[in-house]
């Protein structure tokens, strides 16, 4: 998997950065329209965990996005 970092303005709740609502891929910004799926991975050995998001775009594409709760940071997944 390719992984570019981004940065992500987020809905932060209770929980913190809970879920994206717009963010810069390139030097657009897309605001997310719809997030039609998300999940946790967590690493077998390491126990990092990673959430993900798909979700559908202003810019009319599908995009599947990640915040890596080790390093607190958003990546573009592809």
């Amino acid at each position: 998997m390719y992984a570019e970092q981004i940065d992500v303005i987020s809905y932060s709740g209770n929980k913190g950065d809970e879920r994206p609502v717009t963010f810069i891929l390139r030097g657009l910004r897309i605001d997310v329209m719809e997030i039609t799926d998300r999940w946790i991975e967590e690493g077998s050995e390491d126990r990092m965990r990673k959430r993900f998001f798909r979700i559908k775009g202003s810019d009319g594409n599908t995009h599947r996005i990640y915040f890596d709760e080790d390093v607190l940071a958003w990546y573009y997944a592809s």
